[in-house]
C-alpha cells in the first residue's frame, strides 16, 4: 500500500464507444438513454468511501449536456481532464480536425470547472506512430501532460516500442502516462484497466499489479468507464461479435472487481504526478 498509483476514469457512455461508431452516428447519441451521470455517481460514491481521488478524462460533448456531473466530480475533489469533444479517433482526423475537436473539449471543460486542464487522453488511445503530430498540437493548445500511449501491439492502436512508465515527451515540456503493462517472460501483457480487467481474472491483474509496484517499484495507471459497471445497459446487437465480446464480457463483475482495487492499492489521480 506505500506505493501511490494513478487511477483515471474515462467519461463516455456505452454508446459512444469506439467499437459502436460503424453503427452509431453522433447526430443519433442524442436519441439514446444516457446512463454516464448514474454510473459515474456510483464510481464517485466508492471513490469516496475509499478516500481516492482519481483523473477524469470527460468527453466534450458529455461536458457540455451534463455541466453538473463535470462540476460534481470536481466538487469531490478530483481532477477534470479531457478525452476529446466527439470521442473520434485522432489517426481518422486531419491536424485541423483534431485541433478544433480538442480545443472545443478543453474550452468546455475549462469553462465548467473555473480550471485549467492539463491532462488528455485520446479516445481508444489513438496517438500512434502516424498519429504522432497530435502531441505537437496539444503542447500547442497547452496540455501539461498525455496519456494515449499504449505500448502494445493492438489492431486499433498501441505504440509497441514505447517505454512502458511515464517519460518526457521529446522536444515538448510534456509527460507521457502510458497506460501500464506487465512483463512476463519478457513480454509486455496490457493488465491495468478496461477490457483486460474484465477479462482476466482478478487474483491474476492483482499479482500483475503488485510486481509492477515491487518488483519494478513503479507506479501503474489503471483505467475504467462509467459503463463497465453497469451491466444492465442497452444492447448493441447489430455490432461486429467480436465488439459485443470486447464491450460485454464481464461486466456484472467490473464494480466488484474495482471495489477490490480500491481495497488493495493506494491511487491518485494524474496530476498529483510528475509533469
Amino acid at each position: 500500500m506505500t506505493q501511490s498509483n494513478y487511477l483515471t476514469i474515462d467519461v463516455e457512455d456505452y454508446f459512444q464507444v469506439s467499437a459502436f461508431e460503424g453503427i452509431v452516428s453522433k447526430g443519433d447519441w442524442d436519441s439514446f438513454d444516457s446512463r454516464v451521470v448514474r454510473n459515474t455517481r456510483k464510481i464517485l460514491t466508492l471513490l469516496d468511501y475509499h478516500n481516492v481521488r482519481a483523473t477524469f478524462f470527460v468527453l466534450g460533448w458529455t461536458a457540455q449536456k451534463q455541466p453538473d456531473l463535470v462540476k460534481e466530480i470536481s466538487g469531490r475533489g478530483h481532477e477534470i481532464a479531457c478525452h476529446s469533444y466527439y470521442h473520434r479517433l485522432v489517426y481518422n482526423l486531419s491536424p485541423e480536425e483534431f485541433h478544433t475537436d480538442t480545443q472545443q473539449a478543453k474550452d468546455i471543460l475549462e469553462q465548467i470547472t473555473g480550471n485549467k486542464v492539463n491532462g488528455y487522453r485520446a479516445p481508444s488511445y489513438s496517438i500512434t506512430k502516424r498519429s504522432l503530430w497530435a502531441i505537437d498540437i496539444l503542447a500547442e493548445l497547452g496540455f501539461r501532460y498525455d496519456s494515449s500511449i499504449f505500448p502494445i501491439y493492438h489492431d486499433r492502436y498501441g505504440i509497441p516500442d514505447a517505454p512502458r512508465f511515464s517519460y518526457r515527451l521529446p522536444g515538448q515540456n510534456m509527460t507521457e502516462y502510458p497506460i501500464s503493462t506487465a512483463l512476463f517472460f519478457g513480454k509486455k501483457i496490457p493488465i491495468a484497466g478496461g477490457g483486460y480487467f474484465r477479462l482476466f481474472p482478478y487474483w491474476f491483474t492483482r499479482m500483475a499489479l503488485r510486481r509492477i509496484n515491487k518488483k519494478e517499484g513503479k507506479p501503474f495507471v489503471f483505467y475504467v468507464h462509467p459503463w463497465e459497471i453497469d451491466p444492465e445497459q442497452p444492447r448493441m446487437k447489430e455490432a461486429k461479435a467480436l465488439s459485443r465480446f470486447r464491450h460485454y464480457v464481464n461486466l456484472n463483475k467490473t464494480y466488484d472487481r474495482l471495489r477490490q482495487l480500491l481495497h488493495d492499492f493506494s491511487f491518485g489521480p494524474l496530476g498529483s504526478g510528475p509533469v
